[in-house]
């Protein structure tokens, strides 16, 4: 090669040397930059991502936060009506307080026409609204029975308990499910998983299974799930324990004297169980255990609720209190603190069975409780997210149901009495 063309061929290679470093720094620019954006990902969702994690993910959570402070409220409020039908008090209670769900006591029913045509106003009366009704009642058989003479009676809990029989139980709880499916109630508050240890109980007795915690348990658990076979929501009571009180406490507070060793060993061992076999819903009940909590009853206990069935038994269900007009609670406490000291303390729902007055007075303080900071917003919405969760289980509809006679289930009780003659007497 010619000298004179080395230095053009030096110039070319550097030149072409060049333009490749160039070429090279570019894609390397434009690779980091691709890896830049592949660690934020855009706001907007790709056709082939999956939607982000949040409320949006979460059709409960989007609801409740669409939800107006006195709606959320509303759904932790369950209340009583006076007389046979739907009156101005109970549609402001709808219309105005957005309550969850009412329960129909004895002094609502008459007989199967007028209870059924009661059930149906409230569900067209909450129709129009996004949330449907609890509807609730104390149905357990024997002396605690709200359902219409036309209907056979249940044979007491203690006349099953004797039998020791699981098939039994199971029998009942879906038969009383059946009787509450006839007029489209969808809540009860039974099974009693109170052991009935005290022979001076003036309010338990025979509405227990028994005195032995192995067969209140194994009869308590098959009646409920009777009866959520039927689909019909089960709220076991009275947590922790009522069967060694010797005060009712529709009168006054009962104290027991047990420590959480007594509970563990006898008292808790059916709702403890019941958990374990998914149980919807717990009820709270009216007394004082002062070696436990001396200064608070269970109803609005935090020691109870939120350490004891909560994080003790592992219980993330809907915890209801028991009446919050009881004289446990009116005799001792201004009902609407009481109310406010009950969800602070983990309580999902306010149960108030009577007086419009009382019942507004629970709403009221909710929702200023509320407003002020007083129950903070998480501990409400927790409380929301449950029930609606427990009624988005249960396919709650406000549909109303037609009139249906109690032929088919008193045939069934029928039956049980003729298989098992010492239910009787």
């Amino acid at each position: 090669m010619s000298k004179k063309f080395l230095p053009i061929i030096i110039t070319l290679v550097v030149l072409a040397l060049s333009i490749l470093a160039g070429y090279i720094y570019g894609q390397n620019r434009l690779n980091n930059k691709d890896n830049d954006n592949a660690s934020t990902p855009s706001k907007k969702i790709g056709q082939n991502q999956p939607p982000a994690e949040g409320d949006d993910a979460d059709p409960i959570l989007a609801k409740i936060k669409d939800m107006s402070l006195e709606e959320k409220v509303g759904q932790l409020v369950i209340v009583g009506i006076d007389g046979y039908e739907i009156d101005a008090d109970a549609q402001e209670l709808v219309d105005e307080y957005h309550v969850g769900g009412f329960i129909l006591l004895k002094k609502n029913v008459r007989d199967t026409d007028q209870m059924l045509s009661l059930i149906n106003s409230l569900k067209e009366t909450n129709a129009g609204y996004k949330i449907p009704l609890f509807l609730s009642i104390d149905e357990e058989g024997g002396r605690i029975s709200r359902m219409p003479e036309e209907f056979f009676q249940i044979p007491t809990s203690k006349k099953i308990g004797d039998q020791n029989n699981s098939e039994l139980a199971y029998q009942i709880g879906s038969i009383l499910g059946e009787e509450l499916k006839l007029f489209g109630l969808n809540m009860n508050f039974a099974p009693v998983l109170d052991i009935n240890s005290n022979p001076d109980n003036p309010v338990i007795g025979d509405r227990a299974f028994g005195s032995n915690a192995d067969i209140v348990t194994k009869l308590g658990i098959e009646t409920m799930k009777g009866l959520q076979a039927e689909n019909i929501i089960s709220a076991v009571k009275h947590f922790p324990g009522h069967g060694d009180t010797s005060v009712d406490s529709h009168v006054g507070l009962p104290t027991v004297n047990n420590d959480l060793d007594r509970l563990e060993s006898i008292e808790l061992l059916p709702f403890s169980e019941a958990i374990k076999n998914k149980v919807d819903v717990v009820m709270i009940a009216h007394i004082l255990l002062p070696k436990i909590d001396a200064d608070h009853p269970s109803t609005f206990s935090k020691t109870i609720i939120s350490d004891i069935l909560r994080k003790k038994l592992n219980f993330d269900g809907v915890v209801i209190t028991d009446d919050m007009t009881m004289g446990a609670i009116t005799n001792n406490y201004d009902i609407g603190e009481a109310a406010v000291k009950s969800i602070n303390a983990g309580s999902d729902i306010i149960l108030v069975c009577h007086d419009y007055e009382k019942e507004k007075a629970v709403l009221q303080s909710l929702q200023n409780a509320a407003k002020t900071g007083a129950i903070p917003q998480e501990r409400i919405d927790e409380s929301v997210y449950r029930v609606l969760k427990l009624k988005e289980k249960y396919h709650l509809l406000d549909r109303t149901v037609p009139a249906l006679g109690p032929e088919k289930i008193n045939k069934k009780i029928e039956a049980l009495y003729q298989e098992y003659p010492s239910l009787e007497g």
